[in-house]
Order: C-alpha cells, then structure tokens, then sequence
C-alpha cells in the first residue's frame, strides 16, 4: 500500500526488525543484545577514543542547522500528559495518570488531586526499552491529517503494510485508543463529597480480551470541563500538547508502538486536559508485562518531551536516525544514582535556578571547540577565561566625536519616550508612587535638617524639598534613565559644611561663592560629557560597585539607628523607677521668682484678678504655661515621659519585620498568587498604615512627621534668588574652580557608580541606558539650584534600587514548580514624576503627614539598609569568616578559588570601606571623592597578588585589549575538566541583586 505526500514522512522499518518477541519489555535475550548494541554504539564517545562524537555532530546539526540560516527559531512550549488504559465497571477508558510541563505531577492514589510538582527520576532499564521502542516502531513525521481518527487511521494502515498487525486488529486499536478520555480536573466539593460514596468500583489497568462498550468515546471537540479548567492559566500562551497513551491489551501479540508529530499543531476533540493544539503523540500498545513497564516507558518519552535540546530534536528531526540521536545526548548527560544510597519514593524538589538551554548547548559544542588548534590547552584556558571578560556595552563605547555618546543616547531613548508614560498604566506604579514618596520625603526632610544645621538655615527643609521637586521632576522627564531618583547624599553634605565654615571665616558670601562653585562644577561635568568620559565607568567592576553600595547601606543603616537612639535621650527611660517610691514623685510649676521676671509684665496679671489667681495656683499651669510666665518645673518625676521611648522602638522593630515579612509572603504558599502579589507590592504601604493604626490607638505623643507649612525661605535673609554678583571680590568666581574639581568628582562618581548599578544587564532593560545623557542633566541641574540657593541632588543608590525593585515585572503564567519568571523593569517616567510633584506638594499635604510617627519611617530606612546590604557577594565572604570550613554554604567562587585567596580579598575591601568610612565621618571628608577614584587604583593594584582566574570568580575582569590570556602551567589543574563537568550548567551569580521593597 502506497501513501501520499500529503501524509507526511512516514518512517518505515524493516519488517524483521520490527516484530517484537512477546517478552521484548521484559527480561530477555532480546533486551541484553539491545543493550549491548546501545553500549557499543556509545564506543565513539568512550575515553579510549580520540574523535568528537558523532551524536553530538548530528545533534548540533539537526538543532543548530536553521540557526546557522540566520532563523532562530523558537520553539513553543510543550504540555505533555501520560494516559493509561484503566478498566472502570467492566468498561474501558483512559485516565490521566501524569502530566509535565516543567516538572512531573503524578495523580495521588485514588484519583482527587495532583502531587506537588517534582524532579521526574526515570529508571535506566525505562530508557533504554524507550530506545528500542523508537528503533523498532512506527515514525510518522509532519502528517497533515487533522482529526484523531484520520491519524489513526493513517498509522495503523502502515504497521498493516508492515505486517506489524493484522487487518481485524486495526479496528480494535482505532476503537481503543478512541475510548472514553477522563481527565484530573479540580473538582467542586459538592461532587467530591458525591463521588465519595461512589468510588467503590474497581480501578485497575485495562486489559481487554475483546472490545467493550465503553460509557462514552472521545469527543471530537473540547467538554466544557476542558473549556473552564483553571489549570490553563498557569500555562504559557503558544504553549502546545504532546499526548502519551499507554495500555495492555490482549488481542495484540507484539508491541504496538507509533510517535507521531503533526505539521501543524490541532486541537484534538477532548484528548487533552486542557484546550491546547497537539503536536506529538507518542502510543505504546502491547500484551501484559511484568510490573509496570508500560507505564515507565510512557514516563520516559513524557520527560525527554520536556527537556529543551530533546523538544528541539523532536521539532526538527528529519529520520529516525536523528531522533535517537537526540535520545543518545540525553543518555550523556544523564546522572545515575546509587540505587542503595537514594530512596526512590522520595520526590525531588524542584530547584529554583535550571540550566539555560543555550548554556546546555555550548557544552554539547564543547568537544568540537576543544580540538580548534594545535594546542588544546590554549583553546581550553581561552573558552574559561572568555565568558568572564566583560562586554562593553553600546552606551560605553567612545564615538571619539564632541557629544557623541549624548547624541548616540539621545537618538537611543527618543524611540521610547511616549510608551515611558503609556507603560506606567498599572496598579503596581501606585504602590510604587507610594512607597517612594514616603521614603523622598523622609530622606527630603533629614538632609534639609541636617543642612540647616550646617548653613544656619541658607538651606532647611523647604529649600530641599523644592529643590527634589525641581530636579527630580526634570531629570524624569529629560534624563537616559528616569528610574533613578535624584537626592541629596551624605558627601555633598559633609562638601556643604565645609563650604559654610570656610565662607564664614573669611567673610564670604556663602551662597554666592556657592553659585561660581556651582557654574564651575556644570562646566566641568558638561566637558566631561563631551568627551565621552562616561566610558569609565566600564573600570567600575564588582568591587567598586559593592564597596560604595556596602558604604550607602551601612549609612542608612547607621543613620537610622542613631536617630532612634537620639529619641531615647529626648524621651528617656526612667530606669531608676521604683513602685515602692510612689507616693513620693512629684512635678509642679515654680513660680517663685516671678516677681522679679523679666520676662513677665506684672501688669498683665492686675488686669485680671481672675486669671492671676490662676497663676498663684501653680499645680494647674501646663507645661507650656509654666515656661511662658518665666516658671520652672520642680519635682523628682519631672524628666519622666510615660513610655515614649519603648512605644517608638516597638514601632521601629515592628515596622522593619512586618514590611520584610510581607515582602517575602510574596514568594510563599498561602492565598493565592495573585493577593501575594498585590500584598508584596504594597508591603511598605500597609506596614505603614498598620503602624500608624496602632500608634494612633495607643494614643502616645510619639515623635510625628514635621512638614512645613508655609512656602518661604527658611532663613529671612536671603532670597529665592542668588546674584552673581554681589560682596563677593571678583576673583572668587575663579577661586571656585578649584573645590569644583572635588565635587565633580564626587558627582561624577556617585552617579555614575549608581548608573551602572541600576543599568546592569540583570534587570533586562529593554529601552537601554543613557550614561552621558543622565549626567548632562545634572550638569543642568546644578545650574539651575545653584542660581536658586537650592541643595545639589545626585542618584540615590539605595533608593534607586528601591524603585527599581518595586518595579520588577515575573510572569504571571509559572509552570507547577516553576519559580515566576523574572521579565524585567517596568520602564516608565511616570511614578519619579508624580513622586516629585508629590513631594512639592507637601507643604500643602501637611495635616495628614503629620500623623506618621518618626520610628516608622526610621523603621523603613532601616529596612533598605539592611535588604540592600544583605544581598551582596560581600556580606557572603565576610560570614566566611565566621563559619568553619566544613560549615560554609556550596558558593560558585568557593569552588574555583582557594578559600585563604577569598579571605585576603575580603579583607582588602574590608580595609577600602573602613577608610571611606573613617574619611566620610570626620574632616578630611574633602578627600572623599578622591578616595572613592582610588578604589579603581586598588581594583587596579589587585592583579599583581590575584590571578585572573581568581578575580574572574571573585569580580569582574578589567577591560583589556583583545588577547589571548596565556595561564601559567601551575594554574592548568584548576582549570580541569572535572572541576568544570562539576558546574557545567552553573551560571555565574549576579554582581548585584539588592531587593529592597
């Protein structure tokens, strides 16, 4: 019998080769010289032979070869489910038993529910029958038949041209196979609890003598159950079905085995769980074997349909030749376990992190790569060194033209300007606008005290928060990359200080002299944009960038601590407080000496007879009162304030674990995933409320949020306008050049260290980076707050990061097991710009501010801090002191570099933040941008005591010149192909990874 094209590529078998003996899935002679062919076929991949293996050539060619065209294709992701051949009251139906998308789910013994995804573990003797299944069975590829039927039809007509089965057999097979399909679907309680007392009809495998009527046959379209089932929306959109069908019979005396793979994917009537198009069908029938080799067998073909390089054969296969071959490189990378050393009921937890397909697939291209020269340990040393030597990206490239990277990002981010305010049309921006609105303002009201202090009021809290507004909300609009919030940092207002005292002393005008500082500091930062010198930051590897990250948090961190403990010496804790001593605590007014007060008109008091016989009874005068009419308070109980300074650390503690908590309640198991999410979103926003709940209840005069309430300069003297121009002799607009030189130092390197941070390539950043751009805006920036007496505002790196991390997009649609997929940043301008025009806005917001305690929003700083220093490589090798050798967790770096190399290179960046500490904190601040450029010198210096295979595993490598990198024959043995099959799928760890909200 003859086939047309239109009937795909049907695969045909020598009809020797295709009978089975009756025992062929069992223990038999068969199967040992099956076996023995498999051995002696994986002969050109043993150690005694010195050629690639020619699967891994064929395999390369059948997944690589439309690659190589220029068409890399992508391939759907594939639902496979396994049914099985029951007999139900004397009637046969097939049952879904399993199902794999990721991970295997197994039906639990009586039917009701689905087991948590797990690892699926395979038996090696399952596999290898697999094999013999695909040598010897039906291969019918690209078919364009469109029912269930017609395939059947089509298949069963080959094995009769085989003479693998008889005609009266191919109407019991078509009959079989289109039996009743019942699926594990959730069910309401109501049938549950109905089903219960029903279930007592005997389940057992289908072993059918004859064919028997069966309730109901398969449907050629979807059952409404399939249409509801709400397992469909954890499956990804595009996704396609493969179907296993398994089952003994009686009347077939061989193994009846096809794969099928369809041109274009169908939806198959109600074969499938949920509605999806199938592309493959894979059908296993024959007669009883001993235990269940049908059903492993079935398990077997469902787990290569998951794997990734397998799913890529399967698609391109042209023979069957290249299907077993793809089965061959499955059998390579398998790892075997010791059947006496595992429990095999024990069920394999889903790891977070899986191997990348790609990453899989330059192993298996591995040997060719090994053999590309004469000297094989060149290539070797070169492929290990080489995915460790940084990428310089677009944005860093010099153009070698005047403004040619601001042109180059100007041109880059204007594609992309109208979706950055369309893009922000989602309720996770409110949680965000939120969230860093509080934390602006907070931050907005520290510095402004803090510069008020130091400037006698030039420069208070309105002026910064109007400053925020101003600059914030024009570098959102303008700037390369507006998720960075700009504020003032703790450098410029050490930088501040000293400027006010130097101004003071030898009688200069201070805002003024600030002005040309700041006119000097602009040049120089638009000089530096015009040169490109933000190709630079590409020497900012790993160890500057978590050394000034490391510093940021512990500031934070300090600062927040500091503040709470400076509450409990404005609020103290009467520790000398005894019950038994009661009776004798006392606090009234005096009003001794008011006679003789100068601050008291003695006249107010004869006006009123009433009001002065008040007075003479001091015990009823306020607080307030007694301090207005010149009094003072006298009395053992009088510095005694009732529980303040313990209400104000429950709620700092409390805010801290409470926000934490709800962060990480997003990647638990209770609720559903969707309250998860909208819980971990507005996590901060509810700890808030919470805890101004309860402070409001317990009803303690806790230290409140102060806001000014009326739009005026802080200090009377000056105006919102500096002139250029004024007491000043005019040789100080030159003499500003030289402490412009620090700033822009500081400035250049504070935001670009924090640029490179929120650029890096983890967050998936779809609409690029804008290094130069970013800094020409600040360099405008600082024209602009310079001529309005307002502070210098740079990148905020710890809360940057926070608005980055509450902008994180995972997928909504996570295979059972699968861990939510990270998608990347929702990129937009809208949640800076509205987080800015808030903070401006809040003189007039003041009446509700004003009830969000102090510790609350210390509780919040602290929490960034300490989520921000958590989450780098350099807190991991700091505890590696701490923790015996055999203790210490399995890190990637532990692996490759000598633990005594990962202790001294800890203490060098130990040494670095110690002294940018000590420099920051005391007066020789004035240095500190000097020494933040000298962590690139030490970074630098580095490589005379560390190899580059070292700082390759413990930073990143600085950029050279394209060379081939020569390792010494002392260092080959790190480099062996053991330590590298042991983290052959193991990618490297991300430089930074801070999660703050």
């Amino acid at each position: 019998m003859k086939f047309g094209e239109n009937e795909g590529l049907a695969v045909y078998h020598d009809v020797e080769a295709a009978k089975f003996d009756n025992h062929s899935c069992g223990r038999s002679e068969g199967l040992r010289s099956r076996n023995s062919i498999i051995i002696s076929q994986s002969a050109s991949r043993s150690i005694f032979s010195s050629n690639v293996s020619p699967t891994s050539e064929e395999v390369e060619f059948t997944i690589g070869e439309q690659e190589e065209g220029g068409n890399n294709e992508t391939h759907p992701l594939l639902f496979t489910q396994l049914n099985e051949l029951f007999t139900v009251h004397e009637n046969l139906e097939w049952r879904e038993t399993a199902r794999w998308i990721r991970f295997e789910e197994k039906t639990e013994d009586g039917g009701e529910r689905w087991s948590k995804p797990h690892v699926t573990t395979l038996s090696l003797h399952s596999l290898f029958e697999l094999k013999a299944c695909m040598e010897r069975g039906t291969l019918l590829l690209d078919t364009e038949k469109s029912t269930f039927k017609e395939i059947l039809e089509c298949v069963t007509n080959i094995n009769i041209a085989n003479n693998s089965i008889h005609q009266e057999e191919k109407e019991k097979i078509i009959n079989l196979l289109c039996q009743k399909h019942v699926h594990q679907t959730k069910k309401s309680r109501r049938k549950t609890m109905a089903e219960m007392f029903s279930s007592s009809c005997s389940l057992r495998p289908g072993s059918a003598t004859s064919q028997k009527s069966a309730v109901a046959e398969l449907s050629e379209k979807p059952l409404k159950e399939q249409l509801l089932n709400r397992f469909r929306k954890k499956i990804p959109e595009g996704t396609e079905a493969a179907n296993v069908l398994v089952g003994e019979v009686e009347f077939l005396d061989r193994p009846f085995v096809s794969f099928i793979r369809l041109k274009e994917a169908r939806v198959l009537g109600s074969l499938t769980e949920v509605v999806l198009p199938s592309r493959f069908i894979f059908i296993l029938l024959g007669p009883k074997v001993k235990t269940k080799a049908y059903h492993e067998i079935g398990r077997a073909i469902a787990t290569l349909l998951t794997d990734e390089l397998f799913q890529k054969t399967a698609y391109k296969a042209t023979s069957r030749s290249e299907l077993l071959d793809g089965i061959d490189e499955f059998l390579d990378e398998l790892s075997i376990l010791p059947p006496g050393k595992w429990d095999p009921t024990v069920r394999i937890q889903p790891p977070k992190f899986l191997p990348s397909p790609h990453k899989r697939k330059q192993m298996l291209l591995r040997g060719n790569k090994m053999h590309c020269g004469e000297n094989g340990n060149v290539c070797h040393q070169e492929e290990k060194l080489a995915h460790k030597h940084p990428h310089v990206s677009e944005e860093l490239k010099r153009t070698g033209k005047i403004f040619g990277g601001l042109i180059k990002d100007v041109k880059r981010k204007a594609p992309w300007y109208w979706s950055d305010f369309y893009d922000a049309l989602n309720m996770q921006c409110l949680s965000t606008i939120l969230f860093i609105y509080l934390v602006t303002v907070t931050n907005a009201i520290t510095f402004g005290g803090m510069l008020g202090d130091a400037t006698d009021n030039m420069q208070g809290v309105l002026e910064n928060f109007l400053g925020t507004a101003i600059s914030g909300g024009l570098f959102c609009l303008f700037s390369g990359q507006p998720l960075t919030i700009l504020s003032s940092t703790g450098p410029v207002l050490v930088f501040e200080r000293l400027l006010y005292s130097f101004s003071k002393d030898y009688d200069f005008e201070y805002l003024e002299f600030r002005l040309w500082i700041g006119l000097w500091v602009a040049f120089y930062c638009i000089v530096l944009v015009a040169t490109d010198a933000s190709y630079l930051v590409q020497y900012f590897t790993r160890f500057t960038e978590e050394s000034f990250c490391a510093l940021i948090s512990l500031i934070f961190i300090y600062d927040a601590v500091k503040k709470m403990l400076n509450l409990a010496d404005q609020f103290p804790i009467n520790w000398g407080f005894s019950i038994n001593q009661i009776t004798q605590y006392s606090c009234h007014c005096s009003l001794l000496d008011i006679g003789n007060s100068t601050s008291v008109n003695s006249t107010m008091y004869n006006s009123n007879n009433s009001f002065y016989e008040d007075i003479e009874d001091s015990f009823n005068l306020t607080l307030h009162q007694c301090l207005e009419y010149g009094g003072h308070l006298v009395g053992s109980s009088c510095n005694y304030v009732p529980d303040i300074c313990l209400m104000s650390a429950m709620l700092f503690f409390g805010t801290f674990i409470c926000s934490s908590s709800l962060k990480q309640f997003q990647s638990s198991r209770y609720l559903s995933a969707s309250i998860r999410k909208l819980t971990g979103d507005f996590s901060v926003i509810l700890t808030i409320l919470v805890f101004c709940a309860i402070d409001a209840f317990c009803g303690l005069e806790t230290p409140k949020l102060i806001v000014p309430s009326e739009f005026k300069p802080t200090n009377p003297n000056r105006s919102w306008i500096v002139t250029p121009f004024g007491k000043n002799p005019w040789w100080v607009c030159l003499l500003s050049g030289i402490p412009a030189i620090l700033i822009t130092i500081l400035l250049f390197m504070d935001q670009q260290i924090t640029a490179v941070i929120l650029n890096r390539k983890e967050y998936k950043l779809r609409k690029g980076a804008g290094f130069h751009l970013d800094f020409f805006c600040i360099a405008l920036l600082i024209i602009v707050t310079s001529f309005m007496g307002l502070p210098w505002f740079v990148s905020a790196t710890v809360i940057s990061l926070a608005h980055m991390n509450s902008l994180k997009m995972e997928s909504t649609t996570s295979a059972p097991g699968e861990q939510p997929k990270f998608l990347g940043i929702r990129e937009q301008r809208v949640s800076g710009l509205v987080v800015f025009t808030l903070t401006g806005a809040s003189v007039f917001l003041s009446p509700v501010l004003k009830y969000i305690p102090m510790p609350v929003l210390y509780g919040i700083f602290f929490q960034m801090g300490v989520a921000a220093l958590g989450s780098i490589q350099f807190l991991e090798r700091v505890q590696l002191l701490a923790i015996p050798p055999k203790h210490q967790p399995d890190l990637i770096f532990l692996r490759h570099v000598p633990l005594r190399r990962v202790h001294l290179f800890t203490f060098i960046q130990t040494a670095c933040l110690v002294i940018l500490w000590i420099l920051k904190s005391t007066v020789a601040a004035i240095i500190f941008p000097l020494m933040l450029l000298a962590l690139v010198g030490v970074r630098k210096a580095m490589e005379w005591f560390f190899s580059l295979h070292d700082l390759s595993w413990l930073d990143d490598i600085l950029p050279v010149k394209e060379k081939i990198v020569q390792v010494p024959k002392e260092e080959e043995s790190d480099l062996s192909d053991s330590e590298d099959s042991e983290l052959k799928y193991q990618e490297k760890s991300p430089e930074i990874n801070i999660s703050v909200n």
